[in-house]
């Protein structure tokens, strides 16, 4: 009875409130808002003042409300610093559920700390930050920071949508631009978001977008969501100043400002790289030589000291030192290139697994990583100098097909590093099997790596032959099974990994009466189905293609006999094909081939129900099993 009473007066005081007092409520939120999200953008503002060619003021004023723990380390209470950064202004306030004031933080209340990340052996980068335990959730930050920063190479990038699970309530970005410098800018999926306005040119708001649901296969989230970049014309990075009207001269800046006076190498150096490529007869044998040359003598450590953590250290410090990070390492083994006359180029790229493309459309302070491109006739090799382990030339599964940036004597440019075809990225095994009356087995196995499968399992050559074994005892998940011979052999100069294993388990098939049942693919079973989504919400994709073949003869003791074989299997679709086949060579042996294409490709949403289903058919044919009948 007293219900009625309690509810009104909520809504009177609710309704008092003033726009500004409800951000701090998380009871207001919409129910549109609140689905799927683990916390929601209640306001974040963000303007940029562009004083002239060498500060911007940046300043952030954001309130999230956060309802659950994976929704805290969206609150984005940090800030990064350096010599070329200022924090003005730093604070924040905490409100419980129903907006009252719970805590509040002040600039001498941060925790300052290095960000080195454990790589580094030498880094100026700082961060702020605050700890908060939430005593219950949901609960609402409120973040002011206000920065001054004398490099102006990179603008803030504006995200209206933050991230999966992160809706948006409101977000605004402006650029006041009182520099007189021209300033460019660049929409990225701004059309699919009525939500989305453009105040004025550089002045953009957004207002009440729900949250994404992650789902399998998604593009990487930057790719289709909505974002804004900002780039001025003339920039300065730790005063030095650059021109940014295209790939061209930002290329040209980074090859006289960052890369130029770093190359020079000690005497002693130059005559011992030169004397190793003495009988090499061409630039590729020459090249190898360095690159083996690097390997050997230097190893990877991260520096993010000097422009930006964009100017590579000297060539002459990494010789001497024997360590880098990647633009120290690639430059290096420029520099040695160079001493023996082959041209190489310093490349800038977004290296990941994901893969990311510097955006050809737009040039600014792009990319994650360095690698080196050497011109071969009309193509290119590309040197991954910080591997030890890497053959030369290879970049597959995480620089492989993108555009980056070559950095060259007469400036920039965009090219597209290799892709790595569907039909030569192989895995291709050879099986001998023999099952006895028991349902045991013996095995011998040959597993050849090409493409970008090569490197599936090239991370256990450095592990002891006992660490090996247990790693193929738990990859191929058969119950009761041993190693008893293991090789591996890593043909670098082929780039071609292969495997021969001796196994066996016990109890393999099992008993049905006086017959014996089997699983004919042993070695090689896809497993994993997609998961299921009543809708799907995004598109899909996948970012490489492979091509696996399984080829086994299998014995079964003489007095047994095959039961009839199911038919030939083929299934070809835009994702790939499947195909197995089963022969009888005698009535004690047979070969089972399955061969399986799985295309690299982009899909719409609306294919995700037929891409399942192939993954469903694939996974059910791969755990069929076939009966061999007792003769006696």
């Amino acid at each position: 009875m007293r219900l009625k009473p309690i509810i009104s007066i909520f809504f009177i005081l609710i309704s008092s409130i003033t726009f500004s007092q409800e951000k701090f409520i998380a009871l207001t939120i919409s129910p549109e808002l609140k689905k799927n999200s683990n916390a929601v953008i209640r306001s974040s503002i963000t303007e940029v003042d562009i004083e002239s060619i060498d500060k911007i003021i940046v300043k952030q004023h954001r309130i999230v409300t956060v309802f659950n723990e994976s929704g805290q380390s969206k609150v984005n209470g940090e800030v990064y610093y350096d010599n070329a950064v200022n924090i003005k202004k730093l604070e924040a306030k905490i409100y419980n559920a129903i907006g009252e004031e719970v805590k509040r933080i002040k600039k001498k209340d941060f925790k300052d700390v290095s960000i080195a990340d454990g790589f580094s052996i030498f880094n100026d980068n700082r961060a702020k930050y605050f700890n908060y335990t939430p005593v219950s959730y949901p609960y609402t930050v409120e973040f002011i920071s206000e920065t001054v920063r004398t490099n102006t190479a990179f603008i803030p990038r504006w995200f209206p949508l933050e991230d999966y699970y992160v809706s948006t309530e409101f977000s605004s970005f402006k650029v006041n631009n009182n520099s007189g410098i021209e300033l460019s800018k660049r929409l990225l999926n701004f059309e699919d978001y009525i939500s989305i306005e453009e105040v004025s040119e550089f002045n953009y708001i957004a207002k009440k977008i729900p949250a994404l649901v992650s789902e399998a296969y998604s593009p990487s989230f930057t790719t289709f969501t909505p974002n804004l970049k900002v780039a001025l014309k003339a920039f300065s990075m730790e005063g030095v100043e650059g021109t940014n009207t295209s790939w061209g001269n930002f290329g040209q800046w980074m090859n006289d400002k960052l890369i130029k006076g770093t190359e020079v190498l000690p005497e002693s150096t130059k005559q011992e790289i030169k004397i190793l490529t003495k009988d090499a007869s061409s630039s590729i044998e020459k090249a190898r030589i360095v690159y083996k040359y690097v390997q050997d003598k230097s190893r990877y450590v991260s520096i993010q000291v000097g422009i930006g953590g964009w100017k590579p250290m000297l060539a002459s410090d990494v010789d001497r030192l024997g360590y880098g990070d990647c633009k120290g390492l690639t430059n290096y083994t420029k520099s040695l290139l160079e001493t023996v006359g082959v041209e190489s180029y310093y490349t800038v790229v977004y290296g990941d697994s994901n893969i990311r493309s510097i955006d050809r459309d737009f040039s600014s302070l792009e990319g994650n990583h360095v690698i080196l491109t050497i011109p071969i006739q009309e193509d290119y090799v590309w040197l991954e100098c910080t591997s030890q382990n890497s053959p030369f030339g290879y970049n597959a599964n995480f620089t492989d097909d993108r555009d980056v940036l070559l950095v060259t004597s007469e400036g920039g440019r965009i090219v597209h590093t290799k892709e790595y075809k569907t039909i030569s990225n192989t895995q291709e095994t050879k099986a001998d099997i023999i099952i006895n009356e028991d349902g045991n087995i013996k095995a011998k196995l040959n597993i050849v790596y090409k493409g970008s499968q090569y490197d599936n399992h090239t991370y256990i050559e450095s592990k002891d032959l006992e660490k090996q074994k247990l790693f193929y005892k738990d990859y191929y998940n058969i119950n009761n099974l041993s190693i008893s011979a293991l090789k591996i052999n890593n043909d670098k100069e082929a780039i071609v990994f292969t495997e021969d294993i001796e196994l066996e388990a016990v109890s393999y098939a099992s008993k049905a009466g006086v017959n014996l049942l089997f699983s004919p693919n042993l070695f090689n079973k896809s497993t994993v189905v997609p998961p299921k989504y009543k809708t799907r919400e995004l598109p899909f994709e996948k970012d490489r293609g492979y091509k696996d073949v399984d080829e086994y003869t299998i014995k079964i003791p003489v007095n047994y006999s095959f039961e009839s074989f199911k038919e030939s299997i083929n299934i070809s679709n835009k994702f790939g094909s499947y195909k197995v086949t089963m022969q009888k060579k005698n009535s004690n042996t047979m070969h089972y081939k399955r061969e399986l294409i799985i295309n690299k490709g982009k899909y719409l949403k609306e294919d995700y129900k037929a891409f399942r289903a192939f993954y469903i058919e694939i996974v059910n044919h791969d755990k069929s099993r076939i009966a061999i009948a007792n003769k006696k």
